[in-house]
């Protein structure tokens, strides 16, 4: 937890505003917090491989770590825009054992179906997960593992918010607002969902979910059953979704390039607990920048939907002279996403 008083000086803004870093581990991002016991428990289980997706590559970082100390092998789909744009996740996964493919593939039938159709298709997580998912269900030693969405990756990463609650307490501090970037919604819940528990009692606190323009889930999204994936061969869910079939534009926060939205959190957003806002790069990486200069900290591009948010909100403050305190999420560093930032300096970022 830091308080990022640089960012407060450079704003020029009365409002308190802190962050808890998810960047210090070795896989750069809070995706740890569910790959370990993922990896553990398919370990006692007699699981020899696990099976998965990646969009930006941090989840597939953390679940080949994660595979390596526990003795199991990896299989990774990354989205072939990220595959293509982010060289250096590829090798740390393979570093750690893991197989890593760009997804569509010719492997699985689901990525054959989507090559058939598109043969320069950039993938998106909804395709690498029915990749992942047809991975597992045709190989007796395989289980499949998701980074995001569900249940209980929302709950391992509740670490966040309650880490985050007690460092707070030590400041005699609590937050006016919550802001997270939000995909599946993992890092959302992580440390959104203590504080939503307060809320719940009665405690008046916000809490932001920011997601990319370029798949505005949330803000855009219909709240509805739809597939988990592409291929329709997981499960239906109730969510939040712009549809299975969505291929996102190739932004550089891939992580956040997700169909549909956890459902505890479309249901918290269709029952007005949560609230929810949009960005486009440009302006996302306007705060990155800043922040980095300003903090000593490169965040990642998803991260960094969180920091822009949290920039608008103490402005805000700045104008009406309320000394708020905010509380973000830098759920990962940036430091394998230099091409992004190289783009962003050239003014080739699109959206």
């Amino acid at each position: 937890m830091y308080r990022a008083k640089g960012l407060e000086k450079h704003l020029g803004t009365p409002a308190r505003i802190y962050y808890k870093y998810e960047g210090t581990n070795a896989t750069g991002s809070h995706k740890l917090n569910t790959s370990l016991p993922q990896a553990y428990y398919n370990k006692v289980a007699g699981i020899k491989r696990l099976s998965t997706e990646t969009g930006a590559g941090q989840w597939g970082s953390a679940l080949s770590l994660a595979c390596s100390h526990f003795g199991l092998e990896c299989t990774v789909y990354m989205v072939k825009v990220s595959y293509e744009q982010k060289p250096y996740r590829r090798s740390f996964m393979k570093t750690f054992g893991a197989e890593v493919f760009a997804s569509p593939t010719n492997l699985t039938a689901s990525g054959k179906a989507i090559l058939e159709k598109d043969p320069d298709c950039t993938g998106s997580l909804g395709i690498a997960i029915s990749e992942a998912v047809e991975d597992a269900a045709t190989h007796a030693d395989t289980n499949y593992a998701l980074g995001s969405v569900l249940n209980h990756v929302c709950l391992h990463q509740t670490i966040i918010g309650l880490e985050a609650k007690k460092q707070l307490e030590y400041l005699d501090e609590y937050p006016d607002v919550v802001f997270a970037c939000c995909g599946g919604g993992s890092n959302f819940a992580g440390i959104a969902f203590p504080f939503l528990m307060d809320k719940l009692k009665g405690t008046n606190v916000r809490a932001v979910a920011v997601e990319p323009t370029a798949c505005p889930t949330l803000t855009k999204g219909v709240y509805a059953y739809d597939y988990s994936d592409t291929g329709k061969i997981g499960p239906l869910a109730k969510m939040y979704t712009v549809g299975h079939d969505f291929v996102p534009a190739g932004i550089h926060a891939g992580g956040l390039r997700y169909h549909g939205v956890s459902p505890i959190i479309s249901q918290l957003y269709e029952d007005k607990l949560i609230e929810a806002k949009a960005y486009g790069q440009s302006s996302v990486f306007d705060a990155a920048v800043a922040f980095a200069r300003t903090e000593g900290i490169i965040p990642a591009p998803e991260s960094s939907h969180a920091i822009r948010a949290a920039i608008d909100e103490a402005l805000l403050c700045k104008e009406s002279g309320e000394s708020k305190v905010i509380l973000f999420n830098l759920s990962g560093h940036g430091y394998f996403d230099m091409v992004a930032y190289d783009n962003y300096f050239s003014g080739k970022l699109v959206m």
